[in-house]
């Protein structure tokens, strides 16, 4: 990713959960806030609900890959939280990224 970070810190995390927008459609859901840095903060949460380790890492590795080729087209300024909902569990990468830049349209937080 070379236009963002990754939200490490559990208190950047809440902060976002507290004070940022969201919005979800059936395979993710989408945490927004504005930052004062040039860059986007990207954090992914997937849970143990969603299934073991193996299926957790899958899903992480396909909505940070889904973030990266459509980085570019993401407005910079905001810490983006992304949470994997069940219905995600067995999605290809197309489902993913086609889910990711629909949050990302109804944020407004993507160029066209």
């Amino acid at each position: 990713m070379n236009f963002s970070e990754s939200l490490k810190k559990n208190r950047d995390f809440r902060n976002v959960y507290q004070r940022g927008k969201s919005y979800a459609n059936k395979y993710l859901v989408m945490y927004i806030l504005k930052n004062d840095i040039d860059k986007n903060r990207v954090g992914i949460s997937v849970s143990k609900k969603i299934g073991n380790s193996i299926v957790r890492h899958r899903l992480t590795r396909l909505i940070r890959e889904s973030y990266r080729l459509n980085e570019e087209r993401f407005f910079y300024g905001y810490d983006i939280v992304i949470i994997a909902r069940i219905g995600a569990k067995e999605k290809n990468c197309r489902d993913i990224e086609s889910a990711l830049i629909h949050l990302g349209n109804l944020h407004k937080i993507i160029d066209g």
